[in-house]
């Protein structure tokens, strides 16, 4: 972070706007709404500033003793000389200021707010760029209506009574969270305060119900973050413990609570932080200590995921749990890469297949990956190329078919290496992509290179 987000207390301090133009004017409104005193100084001040309520205005120009009791300044001026006079003196006495458009004289950045009091958001780029805080603060207002205010309200007014009735931290905050996602928000939001408050009560009189364990197996996807579903995101900050694999992006783990438990499980080659048995055994252990556990997993978690196993020992055990499916590597990969797996002039039908070792083998139906006119995708193959390459001729397919290997597809080091079923291993062995990587086979690879500007990331 360039810059901590703080929320400032300045009701009924004394706050000093330099400028009296529109800006200053905005500025001082600002302040104003907070509950702050503003005395506003500048060689001319408009008499619609001047005489609102909680104004002290200053006609001249700014001196230093207009600093004098002064909790946080603002300057607003066109004269960046006194704006960098306000900023040298302010930051001497070390009182916060801002000089509008000018970050390199702030101490802090004011940001674009979103007002829904007592709730409020505030929006940032660190002075970057002001329009597209604005355009974000835009975007939450249509998903934050206005009434959520009479919600924020209402959580404030039972706020005491629940810290003392629900007395351990991580109860109450999932207390708080069914009020939030359930029939009392509902009831607040359409102005029926009463009814809201008989359902707070019961829930407070059957409290002791408030935690059980539970288990989110959430697909997180093959990399980007954008293409994480919008449950995937409520339940990823719901979680108090994140159980995450090998395969799930540093974004996409960093965007799970940031207070919860974080547990690495993930696997690579001939590297198995825990075995699956061990995995599936933890989710039960933490559940069963009442978390909710967020088991997030790359891809699809029924693909190739092993989630089957997972709650199958979650069912035996009476855990409850809920499965979030996510974008498969097949297709979020593949669609970034610019190969469509299915075209009507290539491929009528596409195969997902694991092509990882064991024994040095790979044991699959190669009579069926080797018919025509089909697109056969292979996750973790990348160890076993040569062998999967001259299986597929062996059993039919011509060694000029397409193959392409997609390394880190979707995320910004995303890299495509293609060639035939004949040439690839050398140039793989040259061009040594990295885990984990997907290995698409079939005649839609040559659609590359007409489809690959649909992300030029690529």
């Amino acid at each position: 972070m360039d810059f901590l987000p703080i929320f400032a207390n300045v009701k009924n301090k004394l706050c000093l706007v330099v400028g009296g133009g529109s800006v200053g004017a905005r500025k001082a409104g600002v302040l104003l709404d907070a509950g702050a005193k503003v005395r506003v100084v500048a060689p001319e001040i408009g008499a619609e500033l001047a005489q609102q309520p909680g104004i002290e205005a200053v006609v001249g120009r700014f001196e230093e003793r207009h600093l004098n009791g002064v909790t946080l300044i603002i300057a607003a001026t066109n004269d960046r000389a006194v704006n960098r006079q306000v900023s040298e003196l302010a930051q001497a006495r070390n009182i916060p200021v801002n000089v509008v458009d000018d970050p390199e004289l702030c101490s802090f950045i004011m940001p674009a707010i979103l007002d829904r009091s007592p709730l409020m958001v505030a929006f940032s780029s660190g002075g970057a760029s002001p329009v597209l805080t604005r355009m974000m603060r835009g975007k939450l207002e249509t998903v934050i209506p206005q009434n959520y205010s009479k919600l924020a309200a209402f959580a404030e007014r039972f706020r005491e009574e629940v810290k003392r009735r629900v007395t351990n931290p991580a109860k109450r905050r999932i207390f708080w969270e069914n009020v939030f996602e359930g029939v009392v928000s509902e009831k607040v939001l359409t102005g029926d305060e009463a009814s809201a408050e008989a359902m707070l009560q019961q829930m407070l009189q059957n409290e002791d119900n408030i935690q059980r364990g539970e288990v989110y197996l959430v697909g997180a996807g093959p990399g980007d973050p954008d293409l994480l579903t919008f449950r995937a995101l409520r339940l990823m900050q719901k979680a108090d413990v994140v159980v995450y694999d090998n395969l799930v992006s540093k974004p996409i783990v960093e965007m799970t609570r940031r207070d919860a438990e974080r547990i690495f499980v993930g696997k690579k080659r001939d590297d198995h932080t825990l075995p699956q048995e061990e995995i599936n055994l933890l989710l039960v252990r933490l559940a069963k200590e009442g978390k909710r556990v967020l088991r997030l997993k790359g891809g699809d978690p029924f693909i190739f995921g092993r989630g089957g196993e997972e709650i199958e020992t979650l069912a035996a055990e009476g855990i409850a749990f809920q499965v979030v499916p996510g974008i498969t590597a097949a297709s979020g990969v593949a669609s970034y890469a610019g190969i469509p797996l299915t075209h009507r002039d290539h491929a009528q039908s596409c195969m997902f297949v694991t092509g990882h070792l064991k024994d040095g083998t790979m044991n699959l139906d190669w009579d069926a990956l080797a018919r025509p006119r089909q697109t056969v995708v292979v996750y973790m193959g990348l160890h076993g190329l040569d062998t999967l390459c001259a299986e597929l001729i062996k059993h039919g397919l011509p060694d000029t078919t397409p193959i392409a290997i997609v390394q880190h597809g979707t995320q910004p080091t995303q890299r495509v290496i293609t060639g035939t079923l004949a040439t690839l291993p050398a140039i793989a062995e040259r061009e040594k992509p990295q885990a984990p990587t997907l290995i698409i086979v079939g005649g839609v690879v040559t659609l590359r290179e007409k489809l690959a500007w649909f992300h030029p990331q690529t």
